[in-house]
């Protein structure tokens, strides 16, 4: 068995181990990581020997825990990491390289319309019938979308977003309500395969689809880091955020949404931002809590994204595409069967 786990902002972790009898044996464990003492990698690997296949990630993590000497220092890795190498071999995980990608970046069209093309591409990924692709998201109008689960009544101030123009529209993923004004944000989705993040649980999977991001906004000159669950954020304040939505076929949906310029004062009339949610973030303000990529970079909206672009490409040797007229066509129809109808925005009043 093989795995690989590249830790988001870190480094690569190798593992390569027999399965024998449901047990794992002859574990080996490599990677372009730092660790001393040298003997601590003999730890690691003796953790590992004879250990249940079955187990899951926190019973081998805490496995290696338990065997490791005292004063090892680990840098760039750490047991949990070494933890999703052997879940995803033992899963038959699958890497970026496994796939030949697509970058989509179309024309603008309605936000309900993205919404309905986000699920249409992941169930096609997840079927097979569209390779794995980076979607850039471009649209002419402005509006407020929010989760799955969210109440349209807690999220949305009605007479605000009707002053400012603001749409209200539902996404299949859960996350918080996004106020997404006309060339005021930065948006993509990820559409893979599910074996692309197995073994991986939930807030691991987050960070590791969006690592690339992450490289493209340093090579920008912004110190970007992720914080669980689903934020991008840097030492002047958080950048975005992101959703997910893993469907029954095998197909991932990963979206994310960065302010590239915000009017916070807008974004107060347009968003109920609630007491909780502020004193949960450790600030003063709901105004202070995001930082625009334009106030950090200098640089167009349009620059940012050809960039960010670049980067895909060059990690992952991706190649440009486009929505099919059928793909377009089957998203359509779902716009006027599912997300114009006043049953799905309001599934959760």
């Amino acid at each position: 068995m093989h795995g690989e786990y590249k830790v988001p902002g870190g480094k690569l972790v190798i593992v390569d181990f027999d399965v024998v009898g449901g047990a794992i044996r002859n574990p080996r464990v490599a990677g372009d990581f730092f660790l001393e003492p040298d003997e601590a990698l003999d730890d690691i690997n003796a953790a590992l020997e004879g250990l249940p296949a079955a187990s899951d990630a926190k019973q081998i993590s805490a496995a290696i825990g338990a065997r490791l000497r005292k004063d090892a220092v680990m840098l760039g890795f750490s047991a949990d990491a070494v933890a999703v190498a052997v879940r995803r071999a033992l899963t038959e995980a699958t890497s970026w390289a496994d796939y030949d990608w697509e970058v989509v970046h179309d024309p603008a069209v309605p936000p309900r319309l993205h919404l309905a093309l986000d699920e249409v591409l992941a169930t096609r990924v997840g079927e097979g019938r569209r390779k794995p692709t980076l979607r850039i998201w471009e649209w002419d109008e402005s509006a407020v979308v929010i989760g799955s689960f969210q109440s349209v009544r807690n999220e949305v101030d009605p007479e605000g977003a009707e002053r400012y123009g603001f749409d209200v529209v539902r996404r299949i993923s859960g996350g918080g309500a996004m106020m997404m004004e006309q060339g005021n944000v930065v948006t993509y989705s990820l559409y893979v395969p599910a074996e692309l993040v197995q073994g991986m649980s939930f807030a691991e999977s987050y960070a590791y689809l969006d690592d690339w991001v992450l490289q493209g906004l340093r090579a920008l000159g912004i110190e970007a880091t992720y914080q669980p669950l689903n934020d991008i954020t840097s030492p002047l304040g958080k950048i975005g955020g992101a959703a997910q939505k893993r469907l029954g076929n095998g197909g991932v949906l990963h979206h994310v949404t960065m302010a590239y310029d915000l009017d916070n004062e807008k974004m107060l009339e347009v968003l109920r931002i609630g007491r909780e949610k502020i004193s949960d973030k450790g600030i003063a303000s709901a105004a202070k809590r995001v930082d625009p990529l334009r106030s950090q970079t200098g640089l167009s909206r349009g620059a940012i994204i050809e960039s960010l672009k670049q980067t895909f490409v060059a990690l992952n040797g991706a190649t440009p595409g486009s929505v099919t007229a059928d793909e377009l066509a089957e998203a359509e129809e779902l716009v006027e069967t599912k997300f114009a109808t006043r049953e799905w925005l309001y599934r959760v009043p």
